[in-house]
This record gives C-alpha cells, structure tokens and sequence, in this order.
C-alpha cells in the first residue's frame, strides 16, 4: 500500500540534467526530486530518455550538464562503483543476471560492496523469503530461469547491496500478466522495508496504481508531473499511455 503520509526528507535531486549521446541530446533539462520512502514512477514512450534518465544517476552514462544530489551530497562526477557503495542500486532493463552462474552466486555477488559474511548470508536468506522462487532454484543456473524468475533474481541482486534507493528499469517487459502482478507486488513489499524506488515502466497504468508521484517524459523533457492519482486521471496522460 502507498503510504499515508510522505516523508519530507529529499533523498534524491535532479537539476537541469543534459545528456548526450555523441550529437543528440537525449536529456533536456531534467529536474525531479524524490523524498525518502518514495516510490516515484518515469513514464513515456519509447526513446523518451526514461533508461537515460536512469542510467545518468546510476553514473553509466555521463551527463554533459546539470547536478545530481543524492542525500544532499552532489554525485554528478561519481564513478558507478561509488555510486553504488553510497546506496544507490540500478536493476537495468533486460534483467542482464549471469547466465552461468547459480542464483545463489548471483544474490552473493550482488552484495560484492560488503564484507560482512554473516548480514550477507542472512541477506540471502531473507530474499529467499521474498523470493520463493528463487529459494527453490537456488543451485540452478541462472541462464535456465523463465523470465519471470530472472527478473526476480535481477531485482534481489539489487537489494543484496542494501540500497536507499532503487532504480527499476523496466521490471514488466516481456512477462505474463500473472508474474507482473507478482513483480509489482514485490515493489510494494521492498517500499514497505524502506527502500525508495525510481521506477521506469511501460505499464503506466501500474505504475501510476503504485507510485505516490509520476513524471512524464517527451523527447528527453519533462512535460507533466504529479500525484499518481491525478496523472491517471489526467487526459492527456489517458489518451497517450494508458490506452
């Protein structure tokens, strides 16, 4: 459930963020602001600059201009490795889990930035809890899961590294409805715990139904923002993504 009230505590920044890929701008002039315990929603169409968006704050791409504040500190100059070390997770489109390896080695190296062995062993535990699938499926390679079960595995690896913030690119894509609903649940869940959530989703419709706050993209702009309940309400937003 949303929660009731929000937390008025700016867990992330965004201020005229420009990205370039070589000479087209994919971001024009991005500002967004999450508060801790968030769970904030990008939608748009494809090739919007919703991935970009992610991708800039996580530190895999540069941005040309702008400033990323996260906890109040600027990390618009961070490499991804501090990034992540600072409690920032990135769950990237295509759910990328290394095929070869068990899931049980996938959730140990998500925790790789730690070093305490028995909070990570506990920390497996516990997303097997989450995961239920995942615990029956502990020893098998992650490369023979279904979809489904990968991006679960993939959204767990996040969370082996204890973030503040999450950054889900596409959790849905390519899956049955019965498992979206089970993904989406499991968002639910990890807010519950703590964990503030930027999410990127061609489901808007779901997205709006979870996330406290929208922000559309067009074209690499932000065009509208929001309370989630009034942006799934809003016509523009009807007729152009929600169907």
């Amino acid at each position: 459930m949303k929660a009731d009230s929000r937390p008025n505590y700016t867990i992330l920044e965004v201020q005229e963020l420009d990205v370039n890929y070589g000479g087209i701008q994919a971001l024009k002039k991005i500002n967004l602001i999450i508060q801790k315990g968030e769970v904030v929603t990008l939608i748009g169409a494809n090739g919007a600059g919703k991935t970009t968006t992610l991708r800039a704050i996580s530190k895999v791409v540069n941005s040309k201009s702008g400033v990323i504040l996260y906890n109040g500190h600027n990390i618009t100059r961070r490499q991804t490795h501090e990034v992540v070390q600072l409690g920032i997770a990135h769950c990237p489109e295509g759910r990328r889990v290394l095929a070869r390896q068990t899931v049980f080695d996938n959730l140990l190296l998500g925790a790789y930035i730690r070093s305490n062995q028995a909070e990570i062993k506990a920390d497996i535990q516990r997303q097997f809890e989450l995961f239920p699938r995942l615990s029956q499926r502990r020893n098998q390679l992650a490369g023979t899961l279904s979809g489904g079960e990968q991006q679960m595995l993939a959204i767990a690896r996040a969370v082996m590294s204890k973030p503040q913030l999450l950054l889900l690119d596409e959790p849905s894509l390519g899956l049955a409805p019965a498992i979206v609903r089970e993904i989406f649940s499991i968002i639910e869940n990890l807010r519950a715990t703590g964990v503030t959530i930027l999410l990127v989703e061609q489901n808007a419709n779901l997205a709006l139904q979870i996330a406290d706050r929208g922000y559309v993209l067009e074209a690499g702009s932000i065009t509208l923002t929001g309370v989630a309940s009034e942006l799934i309400s809003d016509e523009r937003v009807k007729k152009a993504y929600l169907g």
